[in-house]
């Protein structure tokens, strides 16, 4: 991972904290626990045990390395002052479609998008044709099924 930005808003950021917390405090020595256990079995040539645990170790230790390092490049985003004129980092969009649906997305950073929560990534498609756009402005986002059209209907 890069130097670049991440972008987190204030409830992201202490999810962040809390996962990296959790593996320093608790994986860490349940992996220790694993591989302490497989060394017991037997020798650790051809211990299946011990190389799970040994790669589980390798995963928990990149893991907090990464999150190390996205809170190191951590940009927080001011939801609480967020302007609600325009589309930005952190604000709710409401638009709807050329069929009369409506679609609520959240503008957040890459870390904490979850389409099926309605939260998108500043970089996504549909992130980046709406930021900086305001109540009834219409896009036009190219998606991976084709051309869609949304109209914004409220800002939050």
């Amino acid at each position: 991972m890069s130097d670049k930005p991440v972008f987190l808003t204030p409830t992201g950021l202490k999810e962040l904290e809390k996962e990296l917390a959790h593996l320093r405090e608790v994986r860490r020595a349940e992996v220790a626990e694993k591989i302490r256990t497989a060394k017991e079995f037997t020798d650790t040539t051809d211990n299946a045990e011990f190389d799970e645990a040994k790669n589980e170790q390798a995963f928990v230790e990149g893991r907090v390395l990464t999150i190390e390092r996205m809170l190191a490049n951590a940009v927080i985003i001011d939801v609480e002052h967020a302007r609600h004129d325009i589309v930005s980092m952190g604000t709710t969009v409401k638009a709807k479609d050329d069929d009369g649906r409506l679609a609520a997305y959240t503008i957040v950073g890459s870390v904490e998008a979850n389409p099926k929560e309605g939260k998108i990534s500043n970089e996504s498609p549909v992130g980046q044709a709406l930021l900086g756009r305001k109540v009834g402005d219409r896009v036009e986002i190219m998606v991976p099924a084709g051309t869609v059209h949304y109209t914004i209907v409220s800002i939050e």
